[in-house]
């Protein structure tokens, strides 16, 4: 189980096991407040600047976690339509309008690099969303996901999609990972440093990663609050990869409040961390 075990959200995936790429919809209940921030040097990315504490709009009504890298993007376009359908949305006097951050990883080069997620898969992936337990793994964003590209691209191996949730008492803290990393996963204890060959060659090769995901809690936070809690999240990230948050990487995740447990925020923080570190551990697919 991941980010369901939180009341009220929703998971669905799109997957093209061909083409070796997808995408991943997280649906929020009605009051969900969020924020983010982004680490790595080359992001792609939808709607980021939202979620800064000092911008009006406070609610979130989906992330879309999804491969294609910026072409893949489009695939929002398919959830807003999916939100718009139900009255979902920030009230305006135009109607409501559907707040979905979308965040993006490159798996261009994994499999057939024309077929990217978009709208309508987008729109799929909504219609699959349940509150059952997540299907991990090759899936969704992380169909076409690679680690370990730090030492060339043909020492690379599979990622994917992990998940973990963490409790304490009433608190629930959980995150969704999809692991496309430049890095590789540091085992416990290991502090031995990856040191890039120098130069990156390509832009493929200094572009085609990023680790990017979402942590849901059922805590009563604010915007800047969320903010923290996405900072202790990329604390996770360095526990788990090395390097990370390079510039060959587009590092980047959304901490999520659903507001239903009084809770403060440093405990939230620091199940984060170890959310997002467990959640990266348990993508990679043997």
């Amino acid at each position: 189980m991941s980010v369901t075990a939180v009341d009220g959200v929703r998971v669905g995936h799109w997957t093209d096991d061909v083409a070796r790429t997808g995408c991943t919809v997280v649906l929020f209940p009605e009051g969900t407040v969020a924020s983010g921030e982004v680490r790595g040097g080359a992001p792609a990315a939808r709607e980021m600047a939202l979620l800064d504490p000092s911008r009006t709009v406070t609610r979130l009504d989906a992330v879309v976690l999804t491969g294609g890298s910026a072409f893949g993007l489009a695939s929002a376009d398919g959830v807003m339509r999916f939100c718009e359908e139900r009255g979902i949305g920030f009230p305006t006097a135009g109607g409501p309008v559907p707040i979905v951050v979308t965040l993006g990883l490159y798996d261009l080069a994994e499999g057939d690099g024309s077929v990217r997620p978009g709208p309508d898969e987008g729109y799929a992936a909504c219609e699959a969303a349940s509150a059952e337990d997540v299907l991990l793994g090759r899936v969704g964003a992380g169909t076409g996901a690679t680690i370990a590209k730090w030492q060339g691209r043909e020492l690379a191996r599979p990622g994917g999609l992990g998940g973990a949730v963490l409790r304490h008492g009433d608190l629930v803290v959980a995150a969704l990972i999809a692991l496309n990393a430049y890095g590789d996963i540091l085992e416990p204890g290991d502090d031995t440093p990856r040191v890039p060959a120098p130069p990156i060659e390509t832009a493929e090769a200094a572009f085609a990663n990023t680790t990017i995901g979402v942590i849901v809690t059922n805590a009563t936070l604010t915007k800047a609050e969320c903010l923290l809690v996405a900072q202790s999240g990329h604390d996770g990230m360095s526990r788990a990869l090395s390097p990370t948050h390079s510039t060959a990487d587009g590092d980047a995740l959304i901490a999520v409040a659903t507001g239903v447990v009084l809770a403060e925020v440093e405990p939230v923080r620091s199940l984060a961390a170890v959310a997002v570190e467990r959640a990266i551990r348990a993508a990679p697919v043997p």
